[in-house]
């Protein structure tokens, strides 16, 4: 028995942390609380699913128990380089994989809990070094790697080390309100076999897409249902998680994806910053300068004075003809989609490519629209409901 910080809030003292024998999970840095050891072992189950299936290095980013973003690692081109004020983009594959899923929300990926598939290089610890993040699970460390780490947050930086071959079987168990409930683990993994079954009269799906299909469906399983994720080139771009019907979840993954699409704007990366703005204000005015429509007249003034010069707004047209060149985005959901203002929504957003378990009295209809707006559509059987 691990005593943690506290519990779910700081009144909440008495928390610990309980490990089988012989333990997957070694400590090597820092105290945990509740929500870290949350995150973590949610984030642990994410990344390792999405390497068996890709055999490619993965990371996310977890706020809250769900993903703020996922990837695999691919290089990294220059428009995301500017997008998200890198310095450079020579990154070994598992830090590329973080430094996109990081990317995919950069307002949610604030204090984070992260999880690599792969050994931690230094690669990877130099470039967390600077972020703004609370803890890293990882399946072994490079000695020098490590180190660096050992030195974030005054030496507070929580490190944890999850053996890659530890694996569950059975039952899980939880108490709510005094009262326990049990079920059946949920070890179905997803896997390529799993997206076969194409529906929609579209059925034209390349490897990359294959692999953002693969992202969108495995990173729901481990997200707060209900849930949608939009995926573009094997990395998550939007996220909507824990509503109450599925249009608001497939409405706030939409927009979430469109403003991270229009980051990539020429005015965006154009936009003239004071000299003394620190690159997480810079992430919040983008936010705002990308809502300016609807900022107030005092949220206006506000935003304008940290720049230079006043920036130019991005139009409606020029938001729609920029967003309508990207190719290939997936939009995945948890459960089967049940009326086609899903479809309708995603359509604004350029969707392309959907997976979800299909199956409902309504299927007929999804599949039309899907049709109509020449999208594939693949049913995987497969609800991930996460509670």
């Amino acid at each position: 028995m691990i005593s943690l910080r506290y519990g779910t809030n700081p009144h909440q003292t008495n928390a610990s942390l309980e490990l089988p024998s012989p333990s997957p999970l070694r400590i090597l840095n820092g105290a945990p609380g509740y929500i870290n050891m949350l995150d973590a072992l949610t984030s642990w189950q994410l990344v390792r699913e999405l390497k068996e299936a890709t055999g490619k290095a993965s990371a996310a980013s977890y706020k809250h128990v769900s993903p703020a973003g996922v990837a695999i690692g691919k290089p990294i081109d220059e428009a995301f380089k500017e997008s998200q004020f890198l310095k450079t983009t020579d990154f070994s594959e598992v830090a590329s994989a973080y430094v996109r899923a990081r990317g995919g929300d950069r307002l949610c990926s604030f204090g984070d809990a992260l999880a690599v598939s792969d050994t931690v290089d230094v690669s990877l610890a130099q470039f967390l070094k600077t972020e703004v993040s609370d803890l890293i699970i990882a399946p072994g460390y490079e000695p020098d790697a490590l180190e660096i780490l050992k030195g974030k947050k005054k030496g507070g930086f929580v490190i944890l080390e999850m053996d890659y071959d530890f694996m569950p079987e059975g039952d899980e168990s939880r108490e709510i309100f005094g009262i326990g409930l049990n079920q059946t683990r949920n070890s179905r993994l997803i896997t390529k076999v799993d997206l076969e079954n194409v529906v929609s009269d579209n059925k034209d799906i390349s490897d990359s897409t294959l692999e953002s299909l693969l992202v969108a469906a495995i990173s729901l399983k481990y997200t707060q249902s209900n849930s949608i994720s939009i995926a573009y080139e094997g990395q998550i771009v939007g996220v909507g998680a824990g509503q109450q019907s599925r249009i608001h979840c497939t409405r706030l993954a939409c927009d979430k994806a469109d403003k991270w699409f229009l980051q990539r704007h020429p005015k965006v990366r154009g936009l003239d910053f004071k000299d003394d703005i620190k690159k997480v204000d810079k992430t919040n005015l983008i936010d705002q300068y990308l809502l300016w429509d609807s900022l107030s007249a005092k949220e206006e003034t506000a935003m304008l004075q940290n720049f230079n010069a006043q920036p130019e707004p991005i139009t409606r047209a020029e938001r729609l003809d920029w967003n309508r060149q990207y190719q290939d985005i997936c939009l995945g959901s948890d459960a089967f989609i049940p009326f086609r203002d899903n479809i309708d929504r995603a359509n604004r957003s350029s969707i392309k490519h959907v997976v979800e378990t299909g199956g409902s009295l309504r299927t007929e209809h999804i599949v039309k629209a899907c049709n109509e707006y020449g999208m594939t559509l693949t049913h995987t059987g497969i609800r991930s409901f996460l509670h």
